[in-house]
C-alpha cells in the first residue's frame, strides 16, 4: 500500500473539519480519562481552537491546555480561540498521550491524545476505550495495549501471506515451515 502525504493538508482539513472526540458520558464514575481526541496533525496553533469549540458546549470555556512537548514539534504560548486565549503550557513529567484541559469555572479533564497518523481502525478503538466510564486505564496503558493489539493484526496477516506465499505449507504452532505440504497428495499417496 502506498500513501501520500501532502504537508499542507493538515493545516487544512483540521482548520475545515471538525474535532475527532469521544468523550466519557456523565456519570458518578470517576475514571483516569474524560475521553480520546484524534487530531488530524501536530500543529497545536491549527488544531486547539476546533477542539475548545466543540469542548465549549459541554464543558465550558477552555482556558488553558498542558502538553507533554515529545509529540508536539511546536508549543505555543498561546492561541487564539473564537473572541479569547487558549494559554498552553508544556510539561515533560505528563504522560506524552494526554492533554489536561482546564476551564476557570468548571474544572479539569483529561484527554488521551490518539497520534494522527494512528490507522482508523486502532483511533476507534483507542476512542472507545477511554471514553468508558471509570475506567481505570491511563492513557500510557492504553496506548501500549494498541500497540499489542496491532502487532497482533499484523502477525495474523504476516502469517496468513506466509500461508499464502507457501502454498499453504505445514507450520508447526511455532510458526516454522515443517517441509511438508497441504497440499493434495499424489494418486499413490505418496508425494
Amino acid at each position: 500500500m502506498t500513501t501520500t502525504l501532502d504537508r499542507t493538508a493538515p493545516r487544512d482539513l483540521a482548520a475545515q473539519s471538525p474535532a475527532r472526540l469521544s468523550l466519557t458520558p456523565k456519570t458518578t464514575l470517576a475514571g483516569q480519562l474524560d475521553g480520546a481526541w484524534w487530531p488530524y496533525s501536530r500543529d497545536l496553533e491549527t488544531e486547539l481552537p476546533p477542539l475548545a469549540a466543540a469542548l465549549e458546549e459541554p464543558w465550558g470555556r477552555i482556558t488553558r491546555v498542558s502538553v507533554n512537548p515529545a509529540r508536539w514539534p511546536v508549543v505555543p504560548r498561546k492561541v487564539a480561540v473564537a473572541g479569547h486565549v487558549l494559554h498552553v503550557g508544556w510539561f515533560t513529567e505528563q504522560d506524552p498521550d494526554k492533554l489536561i484541559l482546564l476551564s476557570y469555572t468548571v474544572g479539569r479533564w483529561d484527554l488521551l491524545v490518539i497520534p494522527p497518523e494512528t490507522e482508523p481502525a486502532a483511533a476507534a478503538r483507542l476512542m472507545a476505550a477511554a471514553a468508558i466510564p471509570g475506567s481505570v486505564l491511563a492513557a500510557d496503558v492504553l496506548m501500549a495495549n494498541e500497540i499489542v493489539i496491532g502487532r497482533g493484526i499484523r502477525d495474523a496477516r504476516r502469517r496468513e501471506a506466509t500461508w499464502e506465499g507457501e502454498g499453504g505449507a505445514c507450520m508447526s504452532p511455532f510458526g516454522v515451515a515443517m517441509g511438508r505440504s497441504a497440499l493434495p497428495l499424489s494418486a499413490n499417496g505418496w508425494r
